[in-house]
């Protein structure tokens, strides 16, 4: 058998392995810097005023106040006891919606890409982030909407029907008590 030529070991100078450690912390920082620059982009919601109870969903049709405003702090829109479905607004405003309370207030800031993105819209210029105070006044499932609508269109009918039977006067018959017999 041959024998391997011994090579002998070096001390490990003083502070060396603090320099190691040091160094592993050094790369494990720039890798988690790495891996947050390639998150995707948040929606930022900051209570104003707490709400209560629960959080509408995605399904659901809120009832809001708000204002836009742009990144120099111009109104783009602003709106009163507006109902909106969240399944069809941008992303970002739904991704927000949902994180709130009834009765809240919050202060919103979407990111472009959860917004309008590249394509714009309007007063909104392509590629801008928007700032938005919301107040979430009531949400209701789009299910119980639909049915508070069916009942709301049967009431109409029924209406309707009592009041073409009131315009062609009284039906057949006899003639109220008080009323004289016409010759």
């Amino acid at each position: 058998m041959t024998e391997i030529t011994r090579v002998p070991l070096q001390p490990v100078a003083k502070g060396a392995v603090a320099k190691i450690w040091i160094g592993v912390a050094a790369l494990a920082l720039a890798g988690a810097g790495v891996a947050y620059a390639t998150l995707p982009p948040a929606v930022h919601v900051s209570t104003i005023k707490a709400g209560s109870g629960d959080s509408p969903t995605l399904d659901d049709v809120v009832l809001i106040n708000y204002k836009g405003t742009l990144p120099g702090g111009k109104v783009f829109d602003q709106q009163k006891g507006v109902p909106m479905a969240l399944a069809e607004v941008v992303p970002g405003f739904g991704k927000a919606l949902v994180k709130m309370q009834r009765g809240g207030k919050y202060d919103v800031e979407i990111p472009a890409a959860l917004g309008y993105g590249a394509k714009g819209a309007g007063p909104i210029p392509p590629n801008t982030d928007l700032q938005f105070e919301i107040e979430l006044i009531d949400f209701k499932s789009r299910a119980e909407i639909e049915r508070q609508q069916r009942i709301l269109q049967q009431l109409q009918q029924m209406q309707m029907q009592q009041g073409g039977a009131a315009a062609g006067g009284m039906p057949g018959g006899a003639a109220p008590e008080a009323a004289p017999a016409q010759p």
